[in-house]
């Protein structure tokens, strides 16, 4: 389980909890615990006890502060019914978005627009190039209830989104509704579906007449007759999906539940953008270094694309932040290329692997440009083994 430190936010009587991206941990906190980091200035860390149980300890502003990213305002912000407030909340929602996410204004709005009509929105785009966050995000800004599902990781659809039946010496048998089924009863609740494109097949049958405007219900049982869930007024839904064959683990989705979305493309940052996001996150590392790092970034994400292209894939946006976050704990740049790019690359064909062109490009960034030292013993002894 990874390190969280969130702030406390007091919104009406309601004390928040927000991580340095904008995530909203209040749930997993008890609400004296927050009320007493907000009346004494201090932040939250999430530890993990000898047992191996996450606990929240209080810690100075400061520790807060160092990790340099986005606190969305949390004020309360209600969805207006009037269309010209409508329109007024929409074209000036583009300041509720994080600094931290890098989006166009016209794709935010969009997002926000979908949201207040009640559209079903997936978020597409390569791994790693901020759908989640974006969702989440969104979720945030509006302020409503939220509910999150990682579809890509449940092995057993119908426990995740229908429920479970027991069986009780003392009460028989009997039907226990999942945490889906409660999100769907939640008025103007807005739903996370993360991975959908990762999903087991048996889970996009489910959502089916979930989805379905003309429908909006959940059906407990395939038998005829069997009892169904009406989804809630005002729900949303928005999924993620790496959308393609070259992803790996991720399906083909059904043309008939892509129907059941607006399509919003995420869109692959620029190189500026790239060293933008960076330098925001990590504005204590060497610029030159987190230069390199968006340099590299882009650059094989082009390669990947051109027709004689060496390598299949680009590096993500998500592996660039990783790298940044490795210089400002003090790796070197060939370190952190080690640990978090080369893995990402086969070392098939020896010299001619995609793993040696991504080697040479990051040689350019950390040396003259000469190739000494640029492979192991070991890769030697295989490359050499080829010839």
């Amino acid at each position: 389980m990874t390190n969280v430190v969130v702030k406390i936010e007091k919104s009406g009587n309601r004390f928040n909890a927000w991580d340095v991206d904008g995530n909203k941990y209040t749930s997993e906190i008890g609400t004296g615990t927050r009320k007493k980091a907000y009346d004494k200035g201090m932040a939250l860390e999430r530890r993990i006890n000898k047992s191996g149980k996450p606990y929240w300890w209080s810690v100075p502003m400061s520790v807060f502060e160092s990790t340099s990213a986005p606190v969305i305002d949390t004020s309360s912000v209600d969805v207006p019914s009037d269309h010209a407030e409508v329109l007024n909340f929409i074209h000036s929602s583009y300041k509720l978005k994080p600094k931290g996410l890098v989006m166009s204004e016209l794709k935010w709005k969009f997002l926000v627009r979908s949201a207040v009509r009640g559209k079903n929105m997936l978020m597409t785009g390569p791994a790693g190039c901020g759908k989640t966050m974006a969702a989440k995000s969104l979720v945030n800004a509006m302020d409503r209830p939220d509910f999150y599902f990682n579809l890509g990781a449940t092995q057993d659809p119908r426990s995740t989104l229908i429920g479970n039946t027991h069986f009780d010496k003392k009460d028989g048998t009997y039907f226990s509704e999942s945490l889906f089924v409660k999100a769907i009863r939640t008025p103007n609740a807005v739903i996370l579906l993360d991975e959908l494109s990762r999903a087991h097949p048996d889970a996009w049958n489910i959502l089916m007449t979930v989805l379905d405007n003309g429908q909006r219900y959940l059906r407990l049982d395939e038998a005829d007759g069997a009892e169904t869930v009406s989804v809630a007024e005002g729900v949303t839904f928005v999924a993620t999906a790496n959308v393609g064959n070259e992803y790996t683990s991720t399906r083909v989705m059904d043309k008939a539940l892509m129907d059941r979305f607006i399509v919003v493309e995420m869109d692959v940052l620029t190189s500026d953008e790239e060293y933008g996001l960076l330098k925001y996150m990590f504005p204590h590392v060497d610029e030159s270094l987190l230069e390199s790092v968006a340099s590299i970034t882009t650059t094989t994400r082009s390669e990947s694309k051109s027709e004689t292209g060496r390598i299949t894939n680009g590096v993500s946006t998500r592996t660039s932040v990783e790298v940044a976050g490795l210089l400002y704990d003090g790796f070197g740049l060939d370190e952190a290329a080690e640990v978090s790019i080369y893995p990402q690359f086969s070392d098939d064909g020896g010299l001619e692997s995609e793993r040696t062109y991504v080697k040479q490009l990051v040689q350019k960034y950390i040396s003259d440009g000469s190739s000494e030292d640029l492979f192991n013993e070991d890769e030697i002894e295989n490359a050499n083994s080829m010839s």
